[in-house]
Protein backbone atom coordinates (compact mmCIF):
# COMPACT_ATOMS: atom_id res chain seq x y z
CA UNK A 1 0.00 0.00 0.00
CA UNK A 2 1.33 3.46 -0.90
CA UNK A 3 2.49 5.74 1.93
CA UNK A 4 0.10 8.40 3.17
CA UNK A 5 0.21 11.62 1.15
CA UNK A 6 1.10 14.81 3.10
CA UNK A 7 -1.79 17.27 3.32
CA UNK A 8 -0.03 20.11 1.49
CA UNK A 9 0.94 17.79 -1.37
CA UNK A 10 -2.61 16.46 -1.59
CA UNK A 11 -4.04 19.98 -1.73
CA UNK A 12 -1.57 21.04 -4.43
CA UNK A 13 -2.37 17.98 -6.54
CA UNK A 14 -6.10 18.43 -6.00
CA UNK A 15 -6.05 22.06 -7.13
CA UNK A 16 -4.06 21.12 -10.23
CA UNK A 17 -6.79 18.62 -11.13
CA UNK A 18 -9.58 21.22 -11.08
CA UNK A 19 -10.38 22.77 -14.49
CA UNK A 20 -10.91 26.51 -14.78
CA UNK A 21 -14.54 27.45 -15.44
CA UNK A 22 -15.52 28.52 -18.94
CA UNK A 23 -19.32 28.89 -18.97
CA UNK A 24 -20.42 32.48 -18.36
CA UNK A 25 -23.55 34.56 -17.88
CA UNK A 26 -24.10 38.28 -18.35
CA UNK A 27 -26.33 39.46 -15.53
CA UNK A 28 -28.04 42.65 -14.47
CA UNK A 29 -26.15 44.08 -11.50
CA UNK A 30 -29.19 43.54 -9.24
CA UNK A 31 -28.93 39.78 -9.88
CA UNK A 32 -25.17 39.46 -9.44
CA UNK A 33 -24.79 39.12 -5.67
CA UNK A 34 -22.61 36.16 -4.73
CA UNK A 35 -21.53 35.39 -8.29
CA UNK A 36 -17.89 35.24 -9.38
CA UNK A 37 -16.67 37.80 -11.89
CA UNK A 38 -15.39 36.44 -15.18
CA UNK A 39 -14.01 39.78 -16.40
CA UNK A 40 -12.28 42.65 -14.57
CA UNK A 41 -14.19 45.89 -14.14
CA UNK A 42 -13.04 49.50 -14.06
CA UNK A 43 -14.75 52.83 -13.49
CA UNK A 44 -15.79 54.54 -16.71
CA UNK A 45 -16.59 57.81 -14.92
CA UNK A 46 -15.26 59.76 -11.97
CA UNK A 47 -17.22 59.43 -8.71
CA UNK A 48 -18.45 61.96 -7.89
CA UNK A 49 -18.54 63.26 -11.48
CA UNK A 50 -18.20 66.85 -10.26
CA UNK A 51 -17.35 68.54 -6.98
CA UNK A 52 -20.30 68.62 -4.60
CA UNK A 53 -21.24 69.78 -1.15
CA UNK A 54 -20.71 67.53 1.86
CA UNK A 55 -23.10 69.62 3.96
CA UNK A 56 -26.26 71.67 3.90
CA UNK A 57 -25.02 75.24 4.10
CA UNK A 58 -23.62 78.05 1.97
CA UNK A 59 -21.14 77.95 -0.89
CA UNK A 60 -18.85 80.94 -1.21
CA UNK A 61 -15.44 82.16 -2.25
CA UNK A 62 -13.24 82.62 0.81
CA UNK A 63 -11.68 85.74 -0.71
CA UNK A 64 -15.08 87.47 -0.52
CA UNK A 65 -14.98 87.24 3.30
CA UNK A 66 -11.96 89.50 3.50
CA UNK A 67 -13.14 92.36 5.72
CA UNK A 68 -16.73 91.18 6.15
CA UNK A 69 -18.67 88.45 7.95
CA UNK A 70 -21.79 88.53 5.78
CA UNK A 71 -22.72 88.09 2.13
CA UNK A 72 -25.88 88.39 0.08
CA UNK A 73 -27.45 85.08 -1.03
CA UNK A 74 -27.63 85.01 -4.82
CA UNK A 75 -29.02 81.52 -5.61
CA UNK A 76 -30.36 78.28 -4.16
CA UNK A 77 -28.80 74.96 -5.27
CA UNK A 78 -30.66 71.72 -4.41
CA UNK A 79 -29.08 68.36 -5.20
CA UNK A 80 -29.71 67.25 -8.76
CA UNK A 81 -29.67 70.74 -10.28
CA UNK A 82 -27.04 72.50 -12.37
CA UNK A 83 -25.99 75.76 -10.66
CA UNK A 84 -25.12 79.03 -12.30
CA UNK A 85 -21.62 80.41 -11.65
CA UNK A 86 -21.38 82.09 -8.27
CA UNK A 87 -21.81 85.85 -8.53
CA UNK A 88 -18.73 87.60 -7.09
CA UNK A 89 -19.21 88.80 -3.54
CA UNK A 90 -22.19 86.52 -2.85
CA UNK A 91 -23.00 83.16 -1.28
CA UNK A 92 -25.24 80.38 -2.58
CA UNK A 93 -27.62 78.36 -0.42
CA UNK A 94 -26.56 74.77 -1.11
CA UNK A 95 -27.67 71.30 -0.02
CA UNK A 96 -25.79 68.04 0.55
CA UNK A 97 -24.77 66.44 -2.73
CA UNK A 98 -25.46 69.51 -4.85
CA UNK A 99 -22.78 70.59 -7.37
CA UNK A 100 -20.41 73.35 -6.31
CA UNK A 101 -20.95 76.42 -8.49
CA UNK A 102 -18.02 77.76 -10.48
CA UNK A 103 -16.27 80.46 -8.46
CA UNK A 104 -16.97 78.89 -5.02
CA UNK A 105 -14.13 77.29 -3.05
CA UNK A 106 -15.75 76.43 0.31
CA UNK A 107 -19.01 75.44 1.96
CA UNK A 108 -19.95 76.64 5.43
CA UNK A 109 -22.40 74.33 7.18
CA UNK A 110 -25.67 75.99 8.08
CA UNK A 111 -25.16 75.42 11.82
CA UNK A 112 -22.24 77.89 11.69
CA UNK A 113 -24.26 80.60 9.97
CA UNK A 114 -27.18 82.92 10.57
CA UNK A 115 -29.45 84.08 7.75
CA UNK A 116 -31.10 87.47 8.02
CA UNK A 117 -33.35 88.26 5.09
CA UNK A 118 -31.33 87.96 1.89
CA UNK A 119 -27.97 87.93 3.65
CA UNK A 120 -26.06 85.20 5.47
CA UNK A 121 -23.81 85.93 8.45
CA UNK A 122 -20.71 83.79 8.90
CA UNK A 123 -19.03 84.41 12.27
CA UNK A 124 -16.57 81.48 12.02
CA UNK A 125 -13.23 81.10 10.16
CA UNK A 126 -13.58 79.54 6.71
CA UNK A 127 -10.85 77.66 4.83
CA UNK A 128 -10.72 77.00 1.12
CA UNK A 129 -11.85 73.45 0.30
CA UNK A 130 -13.81 72.81 3.48
CA UNK A 131 -16.94 70.66 3.16
CA UNK A 132 -16.36 70.11 -0.55
CA UNK A 133 -16.14 66.64 -2.03
CA UNK A 134 -13.81 67.03 -5.00
CA UNK A 135 -14.49 65.43 -8.36
CA UNK A 136 -13.23 61.82 -8.33
CA UNK A 137 -12.85 61.76 -4.53
CA UNK A 138 -14.16 58.17 -4.46
CA UNK A 139 -13.21 56.87 -7.92
CA UNK A 140 -11.20 58.13 -10.86
CA UNK A 141 -12.26 57.30 -14.42
CA UNK A 142 -10.34 54.22 -15.54
CA UNK A 143 -9.60 53.10 -11.98
CA UNK A 144 -9.67 49.28 -11.53
CA UNK A 145 -12.59 48.21 -9.37
CA UNK A 146 -12.78 44.42 -9.24
CA UNK A 147 -10.62 41.69 -10.73
CA UNK A 148 -11.83 38.55 -12.44
CA UNK A 149 -12.14 35.84 -9.82
CA UNK A 150 -13.68 38.08 -7.14
CA UNK A 151 -17.09 37.34 -5.70
CA UNK A 152 -19.65 40.12 -6.06
CA UNK A 153 -20.48 41.36 -2.56
CA UNK A 154 -23.13 43.85 -1.48
CA UNK A 155 -20.41 46.50 -1.16
CA UNK A 156 -19.18 45.69 -4.67
CA UNK A 157 -22.71 46.10 -6.03
CA UNK A 158 -22.89 49.56 -4.51
CA UNK A 159 -19.49 50.60 -5.88
CA UNK A 160 -20.28 49.26 -9.35
CA UNK A 161 -23.62 51.06 -9.36
CA UNK A 162 -21.91 54.31 -8.33
CA UNK A 163 -19.69 53.97 -11.40
CA UNK A 164 -22.70 53.44 -13.67
CA UNK A 165 -22.10 49.73 -14.29
CA UNK A 166 -25.41 47.91 -14.76
CA UNK A 167 -24.34 44.51 -16.16
CA UNK A 168 -21.50 42.14 -15.29
CA UNK A 169 -19.99 38.98 -16.78
CA UNK A 170 -19.89 36.15 -14.25
CA UNK A 171 -19.14 32.44 -14.23
CA UNK A 172 -22.10 30.12 -14.18
CA UNK A 173 -22.85 28.48 -10.83
CA UNK A 174 -21.40 25.05 -10.16
CA UNK A 175 -23.63 22.01 -10.33
CA UNK A 176 -22.58 19.61 -7.58
CA UNK A 177 -23.68 15.99 -7.29
CA UNK A 178 -23.69 14.92 -3.64
CA UNK A 179 -23.58 11.16 -3.04
CA UNK A 180 -24.32 9.59 0.35
CA UNK A 181 -23.23 5.96 0.47
CA UNK A 182 -24.19 3.28 2.93
CA UNK A 183 -27.08 0.92 3.57
CA UNK A 184 -27.08 2.03 7.18
CA UNK A 185 -28.13 5.59 6.34
CA UNK A 186 -31.70 6.78 6.89
CA UNK A 187 -33.05 10.25 6.17
CA UNK A 188 -34.21 12.29 9.18
CA UNK A 189 -37.91 11.88 9.82
CA UNK A 190 -37.90 8.19 8.91
CA UNK A 191 -37.95 5.40 11.51
CA UNK A 192 -34.61 3.82 12.44
CA UNK A 193 -34.27 0.07 12.12
CA UNK A 194 -31.62 -1.81 14.12
CA UNK A 195 -28.15 -1.03 12.80
CA UNK A 196 -29.21 2.18 11.04
CA UNK A 197 -28.21 5.81 11.62
CA UNK A 198 -29.50 9.12 10.33
CA UNK A 199 -27.63 10.61 7.36
CA UNK A 200 -25.90 13.60 8.94
CA UNK A 201 -23.34 14.06 6.17
CA UNK A 202 -25.88 14.87 3.46
CA UNK A 203 -27.09 17.83 5.49
CA UNK A 204 -23.67 18.83 6.77
CA UNK A 205 -22.24 18.91 3.25
CA UNK A 206 -25.33 20.56 1.75
CA UNK A 207 -24.92 23.37 4.26
CA UNK A 208 -21.19 23.65 3.64
CA UNK A 209 -21.75 23.76 -0.12
CA UNK A 210 -24.42 26.44 0.21
CA UNK A 211 -22.15 28.38 2.55
CA UNK A 212 -19.53 28.21 -0.22
CA UNK A 213 -21.83 29.75 -2.83
CA UNK A 214 -23.07 26.53 -4.46
CA UNK A 215 -26.80 26.71 -5.18
CA UNK A 216 -27.30 23.77 -7.56
CA UNK A 217 -27.00 20.55 -5.56
CA UNK A 218 -28.47 17.19 -6.58
CA UNK A 219 -28.33 14.40 -4.02
CA UNK A 220 -28.13 10.62 -4.37
CA UNK A 221 -28.66 7.93 -1.74
CA UNK A 222 -26.41 5.09 -2.90
CA UNK A 223 -26.79 1.49 -1.79
CA UNK A 224 -23.70 -0.49 -0.80
CA UNK A 225 -23.36 -2.43 -4.04
CA UNK A 226 -20.94 -2.06 -6.90
CA UNK A 227 -23.80 -1.80 -9.41
CA UNK A 228 -25.67 0.95 -7.54
CA UNK A 229 -22.44 2.88 -6.98
CA UNK A 230 -21.43 2.68 -10.63
CA UNK A 231 -24.89 3.81 -11.78
CA UNK A 232 -24.92 6.79 -9.40
CA UNK A 233 -21.43 7.84 -10.48
CA UNK A 234 -22.37 7.65 -14.17
CA UNK A 235 -25.53 9.70 -13.64
CA UNK A 236 -23.66 12.25 -11.53
CA UNK A 237 -20.84 12.59 -14.08
CA UNK A 238 -23.36 13.37 -16.82
CA UNK A 239 -25.22 15.94 -14.74
CA UNK A 240 -22.66 17.81 -12.61
CA UNK A 241 -19.47 19.86 -12.65
CA UNK A 242 -18.24 18.09 -9.50
CA UNK A 243 -19.07 14.81 -7.80
CA UNK A 244 -18.75 14.99 -4.01
CA UNK A 245 -19.30 11.79 -2.04
CA UNK A 246 -19.14 10.83 1.60
CA UNK A 247 -18.19 7.32 2.60
CA UNK A 248 -17.16 4.32 0.56
CA UNK A 249 -13.53 5.36 -0.02
CA UNK A 250 -11.82 3.34 2.71
CA UNK A 251 -10.50 -0.23 2.53
CA UNK A 252 -13.55 -2.23 3.61
CA UNK A 253 -15.27 -4.82 1.43
CA UNK A 254 -18.40 -2.65 1.31
CA UNK A 255 -16.48 0.49 0.30
CA UNK A 256 -17.39 0.46 -3.40
CA UNK A 257 -16.85 4.10 -4.34
CA UNK A 258 -13.09 3.93 -4.74
CA UNK A 259 -13.19 0.83 -6.92
CA UNK A 260 -15.96 2.19 -9.16
CA UNK A 261 -14.22 5.53 -9.61
CA UNK A 262 -11.17 3.62 -10.81
CA UNK A 263 -13.35 1.52 -13.13
CA UNK A 264 -15.14 4.52 -14.65
CA UNK A 265 -12.30 7.03 -14.59
CA UNK A 266 -9.20 7.56 -12.52
CA UNK A 267 -8.32 7.85 -8.84
CA UNK A 268 -5.40 10.25 -8.50
CA UNK A 269 -5.34 10.86 -4.73
CA UNK A 270 -6.09 8.35 -2.00
CA UNK A 271 -5.24 8.29 1.72
CA UNK A 272 -3.91 11.45 3.36
CA UNK A 273 -1.52 11.81 6.29
CA UNK A 274 -4.31 13.48 8.22
CA UNK A 275 -6.35 12.92 11.38
CA UNK A 276 -9.28 12.90 11.07
CA UNK A 277 -9.66 12.30 7.35
CA UNK A 278 -7.13 9.70 6.22
CA UNK A 279 -9.42 7.93 3.68
CA UNK A 280 -9.78 10.99 1.43
CA UNK A 281 -9.89 10.35 -2.32
CA UNK A 282 -9.99 12.40 -5.50
CA UNK A 283 -9.89 11.83 -9.21
CA UNK A 284 -12.31 11.95 -12.14
CA UNK A 285 -15.31 9.97 -13.38
CA UNK A 286 -15.83 10.10 -17.14
CA UNK A 287 -14.11 13.49 -17.19
CA UNK A 288 -15.98 15.01 -14.23
CA UNK A 289 -13.89 15.87 -11.15
CA UNK A 290 -14.54 13.59 -8.18
CA UNK A 291 -13.85 14.22 -4.48
CA UNK A 292 -14.51 11.46 -1.98
CA UNK A 293 -14.77 12.48 1.67
CA UNK A 294 -14.61 10.00 4.55
CA UNK A 295 -17.90 8.76 5.94
CA UNK A 296 -17.33 9.78 9.56
CA UNK A 297 -18.91 13.22 10.00
CA UNK A 298 -15.99 14.93 11.76
CA UNK A 299 -13.68 13.63 9.04
CA UNK A 300 -16.03 14.99 6.39
CA UNK A 301 -16.08 18.38 8.10
CA UNK A 302 -12.30 18.62 8.37
CA UNK A 303 -11.51 17.36 4.87
CA UNK A 304 -14.15 19.60 3.36
CA UNK A 305 -12.54 22.70 4.85
CA UNK A 306 -8.93 21.67 4.22
CA UNK A 307 -9.26 20.07 0.78
CA UNK A 308 -12.67 20.16 -0.88
CA UNK A 309 -13.33 23.86 -0.27
CA UNK A 310 -10.13 25.11 -1.99
CA UNK A 311 -10.99 22.84 -4.94
CA UNK A 312 -14.55 24.20 -5.07
CA UNK A 313 -13.22 27.74 -5.16
CA UNK A 314 -10.94 26.88 -8.05
CA UNK A 315 -13.87 25.35 -9.96
CA UNK A 316 -15.97 28.45 -9.25
CA UNK A 317 -13.27 30.67 -10.75
CA UNK A 318 -12.38 32.38 -7.48
CA UNK A 319 -8.87 33.72 -7.11
CA UNK A 320 -7.07 31.52 -4.53
CA UNK A 321 -6.69 33.23 -1.17
CA UNK A 322 -5.10 30.83 1.32
CA UNK A 323 -6.33 31.18 4.88
CA UNK A 324 -3.59 32.51 7.13
CA UNK A 325 -3.46 30.49 10.34
CA UNK A 326 -3.33 32.44 13.60
CA UNK A 327 -0.61 31.43 16.11
CA UNK A 328 -2.32 31.00 19.47
CA UNK A 329 -1.08 29.30 22.65
CA UNK A 330 -2.17 25.77 23.47
CA UNK A 331 -4.27 25.36 26.58
CA UNK A 332 -3.41 21.66 26.90
CA UNK A 333 -0.55 19.19 26.85
CA UNK A 334 0.02 16.28 24.44
CA UNK A 335 2.83 13.89 25.40
CA UNK A 336 2.32 11.18 22.77
CA UNK A 337 3.06 12.17 19.15
CA UNK A 338 1.19 10.55 16.27
CA UNK A 339 2.31 9.91 12.71
CA UNK A 340 -0.30 12.13 11.05
CA UNK A 341 -1.04 15.85 11.00
CA UNK A 342 -3.93 16.29 13.39
CA UNK A 343 -6.59 18.97 13.29
CA UNK A 344 -8.42 19.31 16.58
CA UNK A 345 -11.80 20.98 16.96
CA UNK A 346 -11.02 23.60 19.58
CA UNK A 347 -12.62 26.39 21.55
CA UNK A 348 -10.95 29.55 22.82
CA UNK A 349 -10.57 29.73 26.59
CA UNK A 350 -8.93 32.94 27.85
CA UNK A 351 -7.12 33.22 24.52
CA UNK A 352 -5.84 29.62 24.61
CA UNK A 353 -6.77 26.71 22.35
CA UNK A 354 -8.58 23.94 24.19
CA UNK A 355 -9.87 20.72 22.56
CA UNK A 356 -13.66 20.80 22.45
CA UNK A 357 -14.98 17.51 23.76
CA UNK A 358 -14.40 14.06 22.30
CA UNK A 359 -12.16 14.21 19.22
CA UNK A 360 -13.45 10.95 17.71
CA UNK A 361 -14.05 11.19 13.95
CA UNK A 362 -17.62 10.07 14.60
CA UNK A 363 -18.41 12.99 16.91
CA UNK A 364 -19.88 16.04 15.17
CA UNK A 365 -21.75 17.78 17.98
CA UNK A 366 -18.60 19.36 19.42
CA UNK A 367 -18.28 21.44 16.24
CA UNK A 368 -21.22 23.51 17.50
CA UNK A 369 -19.09 24.92 20.33
CA UNK A 370 -15.75 24.80 18.51
CA UNK A 371 -14.29 28.04 17.15
CA UNK A 372 -12.09 26.33 14.58
CA UNK A 373 -9.30 23.83 14.00
CA UNK A 374 -5.90 23.67 15.69
CA UNK A 375 -3.06 21.96 13.84
CA UNK A 376 -0.66 19.58 15.57
CA UNK A 377 2.06 18.57 13.08
CA UNK A 378 2.88 14.89 12.72
CA UNK A 379 5.41 13.43 15.16
CA UNK A 380 5.19 16.36 17.58
CA UNK A 381 4.12 16.78 21.17
CA UNK A 382 2.37 19.77 22.70
CA UNK A 383 3.42 21.72 25.78
CA UNK A 384 0.87 24.04 27.32
CA UNK A 385 1.51 27.58 26.15
CA UNK A 386 3.33 26.72 22.93
CA UNK A 387 1.91 28.34 19.78
CA UNK A 388 -0.29 26.24 17.51
CA UNK A 389 -1.66 27.18 14.09
CA UNK A 390 -5.34 28.03 14.54
CA UNK A 391 -7.80 28.10 11.63
CA UNK A 392 -11.07 29.78 12.70
CA UNK A 393 -14.18 28.42 11.06
CA UNK A 394 -15.15 32.05 10.33
CA UNK A 395 -12.04 32.49 8.16
CA UNK A 396 -12.20 29.04 6.57
CA UNK A 397 -15.72 29.68 5.35
CA UNK A 398 -15.25 33.34 4.36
Amino acid sequence: MNPLLPLDDAREQLLAMMPAPTARDTLALADAWGRVLAKPLQASVAVPPEANSAMDGYALNTADLDGTDNLPVSQRIPAGTAPAPLQPGTAARIFTGAPIPAGADAVVMQEDTRQDGERVYIPVPVQAGQNIRPRGQDLQAGQPLLAAGERVSAQAMGVLASAGIDRVDVYRPLRVALLSTGDELVQPGQPLAPGQIFDANRFLLTGLLQQSGVTSIRTWQVADTAEATAQALREAAADADLILSSGGVSVGEEDHVRQQVEALGELQIWRIRLKPGKPFAAGQVQGTPFIGLPGNPASSLVTFYLLALPALRRLQGLTPQPVQALPLPAGFTRTQPIGRDEYLRVRLDAGRLVPQGNQSSGVLSNSLQAAGLAHIPAQTTVVEGQPLAFLPFSLLSA
